[in-house]
């Protein structure tokens, strides 16, 4: 896996071969675990802050079954002209308590927690959760981010924290993992995003 395929997430980078009863993208039909055998040695889970990646964004921007589709203005514009709420990003408290979330439910679960990186308007999660479909491990992680969210901070209890979904990325091999690893701790300072 190279550095760009990290920044590629979702469904045009989930895993290409599935099995009867399972979808292109992963989905696997009426279940919530997944087989030893086609377990990934980990995910790379990403979320964002509601309303801070739109369709159109001049950072690029993913549809489904597209892949990554360049800037569109006009679609940004016309997504953010239909936001129900302001965009209210993480403050270092926020951070700090949807870390705190997701390593007590890694915990709890018995998963890895290779890496959280809760950032101003995403979080990143490296995670390897054995016997659990990725969609699952991002959905827990991100209700329970939430609700500790909500807990320490009123403004939020009435609004969406988070875009809907998110995107789960499987980690086929220990060089993916990796690759993952740096790149949600130090690629993203090197590039100057904001932490």
């Amino acid at each position: 896996m190279n550095a760009s395929r990290l920044k590629q997430t979702g469904a045009s980078a989930r895993r290409l071969k599935h099995k009867p009863g399972q979808e292109p993208d992963g989905t696997i039909y009426g279940a919530n675990s997944m087989d030893n055998d086609d377990e990934p040695v980990g995910y790379f889970i990403t979320w964002t802050v509601y309303g801070t990646f739109l369709q159109g964004d001049t950072r690029w921007w993913r549809k489904r079954n597209e892949g990554v589709l360049p800037p569109q203005p006009l679609l940004e514009r016309w997504h953010r002209d239909r936001l129900n709420h302001s965009i209210v990003l993480l403050s270092h408290q926020h951070r700090h308590s949807a870390k705190l979330e997701i390593e007590k439910h890694c915990t709890l679960r018995g998963w890895k927690l290779w890496f959280a990186n809760p950032r101003t308007n995403h979080v990143h999660v490296v995670v390897t959760a054995s016997g659990c479909v990725g969609d699952k491990v991002r959905d827990q992680l991100k209700a329970n981010c939430t609700r500790g969210i909500r807990e320490t901070d009123k403004a939020f209890r009435d609004r969406p924290i988070w875009s809907t979904k998110g995107e789960v990325q499987f980690l086929e091999t220990e060089e993916d993992l990796e690759l993952a690893i740096r790149y949600a701790s130090e690629a993203q300072d090197r590039m100057g995003v904001e932490s």
